[in-house]
């Protein structure tokens, strides 16, 4: 409870209120400043921590589908809700939440829900059905005073970053509603009209002496509280006077100006933070491939294409020009696409491999026989068949075989030799010169 909270001395008390006589706090800071405020935002939409001195807050936002009330069928819902933990502050207990728990909940649920900060019309799923209920959690962190200004500003802040599902209605009758991942469709965020800030002010003695932002000492000592919730634009949403020594009406005012000018300042604070936060996550959403530098590669750009245009295929590119090349298969024809000599079209051609022999063919060596040499193994004409070359090197080579077989077989044992010569395969000079031999034999036996 927060009855049990921190008793100061009548030294200290005394010390406190000599040194706000003076203008001075025991912190170091005069009497209307700020303590240093810093927003930081978790990972998922809608939770927000706010430190403000040595006090932290962390608010988080969630939202679900309900019944809307019968007086306000087309309006959503918005709560707050508090939690108050022995590790923010020994003097809280845990359980079933205080005086000053129930109060912080009040002043700033009076000033979100009051001032029509969040558009409840557009919470609105089916009228008198299905509304959005918003519901905004705050967890006391570190009680270090002030704990009202801290968690208006979280509830603020975690609000601003929340996304709610997006929902459609369809259906027969047009009243079933099916709400949408945040996958397949992106969430949706509150409309907030304006951000109403809360400062808190305490007063000391008769009243006539004030601070801005109480720290947990000068909680202790003061004898008297009021907030006042403000908009930028100067707009009053609420005031809460919490008992205590009373104040004249132009401290009032005094206060509110104070308090619209703290207003317009915290608020810039709050944008600048949610829009750094919204770019950031932008940037993460976004997928980013590393740059990769592109490779020339030599190989050429090659279409494959049949004669009556059913495949054609493209491979690759390349700025040099390449030689042609060919293949044996009549079906199809190569086309080569390069950038300084256009397109291409390449005639099959008809190739033979040469299988075996030395590097420097020799047509008189031994390696060779006729029979290698015959016309059904030779090369076919590149381009005409009727080639008159071709002809008479087939006729010569039809004569010289039809003398060589035409040679009468003799009985005597000398031409037997001759004869198996003549049956075995010869070599090219044999078979280019069988008049002479004949000639020269036919000399001998004359």
């Amino acid at each position: 409870m927060m009855d049990q909270r921190w008793r100061p001395t009548v030294n200290e008390r005394e010390f406190i209120e000599h040194a706000l006589q003076s203008d001075l706090r025991i912190d170091g800071r005069r009497p209307f400043d700020f303590r240093k405020l810093k927003i930081a935002f978790g990972r998922e939409d809608g939770s927000a921590e706010v430190e403000l001195g040595e006090t932290r807050v962390m608010g988080y936002v969630t939202a679900q589908l309900v019944q809307p009330y019968k007086d306000r069928p087309n309006e959503g819902t918005l709560a707050i809700f508090t939690e108050f933990s022995p590790m923010a502050d020994p003097a809280f207990e845990p359980g079933r939440p205080g005086e000053a728990a129930i109060e912080l909940g009040r002043v700033i649920d009076r000033g979100l829900r009051e001032s029509r900060a969040v558009d409840m019309e557009s919470l609105c799923v089916v009228a008198g059905k299905h509304v959005w209920s918003v519901r905004v959690d705050l967890h006391i962190l570190d009680n270090g005073g002030n704990l009202i200004d801290a968690a208006n500003i979280a509830a603020l802040a975690a609000l601003c970053t929340f996304r709610r599902p997006e929902c459609t209605v369809g259906g027969d009758d047009g009243q079933q509603v099916t709400v949408h991942d945040p996958e397949v469709r992106d969430p949706l965020p509150l409309a907030i009209h304006h951000l109403p800030i809360a400062v808190t002010f305490a007063y000391f003695g008769d009243g006539n002496i004030m601070v801005l932002d109480p720290t947990y000492k000068e909680e202790a000592v003061m004898g008297g509280r009021m907030t006042a919730t403000i908009n930028s634009n100067g707009d009053v949403c609420s005031i809460q006077k919490a008992g205590g020594e009373g104040v004249t009406s132009s401290v009032i005012m005094q206060c509110l100006r104070i308090a619209s000018v703290k207003a317009a300042d915290i608020t810039s604070k709050i944008k600048s933070n949610v829009d750094e936060y919204t770019t950031e996550k932008a940037v993460r959403k976004v997928k980013r491939t590393p740059v990769l530098v592109a490779k020339k590669n030599d190989v050429p750009d090659i279409t494959m294409e049949s004669n009556d245009g059913a495949l054609e295929s493209q491979t690759s590119k390349t700025p040099n020009d390449a030689q042609d090349t060919s293949k044996g298969d009549d079906d199809y024809r190569i086309k080569r696409i390069s950038p300084l000599t256009g397109d291409r079209t390449v005639k099959p051609k008809q190739t033979s491999m040469f299988l075996g022999g030395p590097s420097n063919w020799d047509p008189y060596s031994k390696g060779v026989s006729l029979s290698s040499l015959r016309i059904s193994q030779l090369p076919d004409p590149p381009a005409k068949p009727n080639d008159k070359r071709h002809e008479d090197a087939k006729s010569r080579l039809s004569e010289s075989n039809l003398d060589v077989e035409s040679m009468p077989n003799s009985g005597i044992a000398g031409e037997s030799d001759e004869a198996k010569e003549s049956v075995s395969p010869k070599s090219l000079k044999d078979a280019v010169k069988p008049k002479h031999k004949r000639k020269k034999k036919q000399h001998g036996k004359s």
